[in-house]
């Protein structure tokens, strides 16, 4: 049985983060405003927002990560790119260019350095990377809001970690919301091409085309580090589709519908009309049930 240990204190203001489920590969939960609490009974994870838990300064050494079992590894990373996508895709105005220097480095740094650690998990050059990147992730959610994703993933906490989750929702949201995330779409999907999991080029690419592109880039990626890419293969029935649908109704999650790139109004019927079909696309793999 491997233990795993959390150490998160204040010293004189200072933030020490040692090994844990949310820091092994570092996805920022030593740098914001966020964390949670699940209820074992329902198996729902409910989010927590404050201010007061920023600390002033943080210091993490990424060497503590070499000894972390990979799955935790991936997980972390997968959760930092989810950070900054789900802002990324979600932000426009003043803020925007700032969020796309953040995203696109984050996210770069991320997939290169996941592709370096599941060759050598010691790989400190690939630690660093991922760590930087994760970190990234982290002020990502510091400038904005994540959404869809990270919403569903509180209601799948008995079939999939929470970085898994996200990464598995991501693909299918992201082709909903393609038609006003183009430039997005360009700079994510220049990075995956690089990486080798999108073939063609995607500069020519417009409209559901270059929505399609990415996404299935995102699955490729996923596959090549051994990650579900349906909901159906994680385990997940057709009561966690339910599930997710239910909770993105609660009024205390109404800022995840509101942080996407088209927000969604539960009480327009929109979870019903437009999230039930990303759902279902998610639990079978069908990108095409997407409107």
């Amino acid at each position: 049985m491997i233990q795993i240990s959390v150490i998160s204190v204040h010293v004189r203001r200072v933030s020490i983060v040692g090994r844990g489920g949310g820091t092994a590969a570092s996805s920022g939960a030593h740098l914001t405003k966020y964390s949670n609490i699940t209820d074992p009974v329902t198996g729902q994870k409910k989010l927590i927002v404050d201010e007061a838990i920023v600390p002033p300064a943080s210091v993490f050494d990424f060497r503590i990560t070499l000894d972390s079992p990979m799955s935790l590894t991936l997980d972390g990373g997968l959760d930092g790119i989810a950070h900054a996508w789900e802002v990324f895709m979600g932000t426009s105005g003043p803020a925007y260019e700032k969020v796309k220097e953040v995203a696109e480095l984050c996210i770069r740094l991320i997939v290169e350095g996941l592709q370096r650690v599941k060759q050598d998990k010691g790989d400190l050059e690939g630690r660093m990377s991922l760590g930087l990147g994760t970190d990234l992730g982290g002020y990502s959610i510091m400038l904005g809001g994540t959404s869809g994703p990270h919403l569903g993933s509180f209601s799948l906490i008995d079939v999939l970690t929470h970085g898994r989750a996200c990464a598995l929702l991501n693909p299918y949201y992201t082709l909903l919301f393609a038609p006003v995330i183009q430039d997005q779409l360009r700079i994510v999907g220049a990075i995956f091409r690089e990486a080798g999991y999108i073939k063609q080029r995607i500069d020519n690419l417009r409209g559901r085309e270059l929505g399609l592109a990415v996404p299935n880039g995102m699955i490729a990626f996923a596959k090549d580090l051994n990650f579900p890419t349906t909901l159906k293969e994680a385990g997940a029935t057709r009561e966690h589709i339910d599930k997710m649908l239910t909770s993105a109704k609660n009024p205390q999650l109404k800022s995840k519908l509101q942080n996407m790139p088209t927000p969604m109004d539960a009480e327009k019927g929109d979870v019903d009309r437009l999230m039930r079909l990303v759902l279902e696309a998610a639990f079978i793999g069908d990108l095409s049930l997407i409107p």
